[in-house]
């Protein structure tokens, strides 16, 4: 015979069950792991690159808000912050860092932590940036993606020679903030110029206002193509740079396919949501008990070539079929 139960009694009852519930919800959510990313610039530009971030994380088996959680970090382009933003995440206790957008982040990340395992993204030379100690055995705390952004300076010259033959001045617009990519940019695009005969005018920005002054430079001065060079600030800034490009009528070159498909004209390098997909994979595969010094960094292989016909013909420029058969990508 079924017992009877007092009102009083059942909601005591569901009460408890009440209580009981969200501290459930408390304790799995305070045993999931915690990531902390760490980015030099705003989350405006980089959508697609999370979710490429997120697509590695999952394909390791994590999703966010299920079983890993991830706090964010942005520096706004304020590169001093770095440092006390990487220090927050390690008070945080954080599992990994994931420290992206450029070296100054995994620098900054480097100097707060000897103990907490980071994966990086970087365009520069992670060797010579003091990061790791060799790319097949890392060593210490790190290890991450190298997409070889600076590398490929003087290819990019040349693409841009080829689409513009008649060039013989090339404005160069770099952050001087960002250093350590910037310097052997900047030496492998002279070297590269001098070989071309080409004259070459630095241009310096690493905040929106600066990008305007830059360009106001190139409405005065008319150089006969523009050089894009590598760094987090021109990939956040990417759309303010190619419409500046295209009201100033100058050909340019960009690093990331990113850029192109905002508009920019035409850009080479490696995929840059790749390496962030990279990314996403070795972190997740550290939170499943990987060492960062038993993860070989990572080289990109995988380049791409991308023209934006539609600024060609913004621009009245007649793109060489060379460069059509040999791109990746063409957008009409």
């Amino acid at each position: 015979m079924p017992l009877a139960i007092g009102r009083r009694e059942l909601l005591a009852a569901l009460g408890g069950v009440a209580t009981t519930w969200p501290l459930a919800a408390r304790a799995q959510q305070a045993a999931m792991p915690v990531i902390g990313f760490l980015n030099v610039v705003s989350p405006d530009g980089y959508a697609d690159l999370l979710r490429a971030f997120h697509q590695g994380l999952k394909d390791t088996g994590y999703v966010e808000g299920e079983n890993v959680a991830i706090v964010y970090r942005w520096a706004e382009g304020q590169y001093p912050r770095l440092p006390e933003l990487a220090a927050e995440l390690v008070r945080r206790q954080v599992a990994v860092i994931a420290a992206t957008g450029g070296i100054p982040s995994p620098l900054a990340a480097k100097a707060a932590t000897t103990t907490v395992p980071i994966v990086f993204v970087t365009g520069g030379d992670p060797v010579r940036d003091g990061l790791v100690a060799s790319l097949n055995r890392p060593g210490g705390n790190m290890t991450g993606i190298n997409f070889l952004a600076g590398e490929l300076a003087a290819k990019r010259l040349e693409l841009l020679r080829e689409l513009v033959p008649a060039a013989a001045r090339v404005a160069v617009l770099v952050d001087p903030a960002n250093a350590e990519i910037t310097g052997p940019t900047l030496r492998d695009v002279e070297a590269a110029a001098r070989a071309m005969g080409l004259q070459i005018q630095v241009l310096n920005a690493n905040t929106s206002r600066e990008i305007d002054a830059a360009f106001a430079t190139v409405v005065r001065e008319r150089p006969d193509a523009l050089f894009v060079g590598p760094g987090p600030v021109f990939v956040d800034r990417r759309v303010q740079v190619a419409l500046l490009a295209a009201r100033s009528g100058v050909p340019a070159i960009y690093v990331v396919r990113e850029q192109a498909v905002a508009g920019g004209l035409m850009s080479y390098g490696a995929s840059v949501a790749d390496a962030y997909r990279q990314v996403g994979v070795y972190t997740g595969r550290i939170l499943k008990g990987a060492k960062p010094a038993d993860l070989p960094v990572v080289r990109s292989s995988k380049f791409e070539l991308v023209i934006n016909h539609q600024t060609a013909r913004m621009l009245g420029l007649e793109i060489p079929p060379t460069l059509i058969a040999r791109a990746d990508e063409v957008i009409e």
